[in-house]
């Protein structure tokens, strides 16, 4: 087997797509070969053809970005949600454990029930509220089981990018739509632009690659009003949007969703930043790129 070739699974999603964006100009394309695999290509579910395709392509690393992230239609949807949060993980470290490959997956902000009233470290007992945080955590534990000295779970929250669907692009279409919004301003999290996470992942591959469990995001603790609202600001600052709406703060009670939300979700990121040379933008700085990268793209329909 080729010890330089990396598989990324979920290619064409917004964290698949991001890494695939800086791999280019990245140090770390010359020393691997990336593979990418989206959902079209490899159903991670399916345990005979992980191992099929995955043999063939050979690889020393796998990171994967696949997931089931719809939280609301995971309440109706468990069989899914867990097939992929669960079984696919559970594939993927069964066929990296037998070709003494490592695994770098991404989890979630969701596998705590938000209680908690300052950042969530690594160590602290998961509780999820809803099916979608439950099969991430139970991706999380099987994978800890099956490769326990040759895995890298990273936690995230809130992501978004200029790919795919996402909070900040929702925001700037109803903003260019609307006369006016109202956001959550009781359920408190920390933005994670793509770009930043990928950042990380390709310089923990590049460089000591890490072991274990950690928590990453952009910093800051914010409501998803508070976020709107800096949205909007950037926007107009970079002439994406050429009016300012006014925007108003509501309850999690006036806004009902199927899956409940963690009220709390903030990570602390303190560990990965003392065992690792992170990207130290802050969240006001990544949504900046991102939104002039949406600009640029000009795909706020997308």
């Amino acid at each position: 087997m080729s010890t330089n070739k990396l598989i990324l699974t979920g290619a064409n999603g917004q964290l698949g797509k991001t890494i695939r964006d800086l791999w280019a100009t990245h140090e770390i394309s010359a020393k691997f070969e990336l593979i990418n695999f989206d959902r079209n290509d490899l159903d991670i579910t399916n345990h005979n053809e992980v191992d099929e395709k995955l043999s063939i392509a050979g690889a020393s690393i796998i990171v994967n970005a696949a997931g089931y992230t719809q939280v609301d239609r995971a309440m109706q949807d468990s069989q899914e949600a867990f097939a992929v949060n669960k079984v696919g993980v559970t594939n993927l470290a069964n066929w990296a454990a037998a070709n003494s490959a490592r695994l770098i997956h991404v989890s979630t902000d969701f596998v705590f029930d938000g209680s908690k009233n300052e950042p969530y470290s690594p160590e602290d007992q998961p509780s999820p509220l809803g099916v979608y945080g439950e099969s991430k955590l139970a991706g999380e534990e099987q994978l800890q089981e099956l490769l326990p000295d040759r895995h890298l779970i990273v936690r995230t929250s809130w992501l978004y990018s200029e790919h795919g669907n996402n909070f900040v692009k929702t925001m700037l279409r109803l903003m260019s739509q609307r006369d006016q919004l109202s956001v959550v301003d009781d359920q408190i999290g920390a933005p994670t632009s793509t770009r930043s996470l990928a950042e990380l992942l390709l310089a923990c591959i590049n460089g000591k690659i890490l072991s274990g469990l950690y928590h990453w995001n952009d910093g800051g603790g914010i409501s998803w009003f508070e976020f709107a609202m800096a949205i909007q600001q950037e926007a107009l600052t970079q002439a994406v949007l050429d009016k300012k709406i006014p925007i108003q703060p509501i309850t999690t009670a006036e806004y009902k969703t199927p899956a409940k939300r963690p009220a709390y979700s903030v990570l602390n990121r303190s560990k990965i930043l003392a065992d690792f040379d992170c990207p130290t933008e802050n969240w006001k700085q990544q949504l900046r790129v991102v939104i002039d990268a949406i600009a640029n793209a000009e795909n706020i329909e997308e």
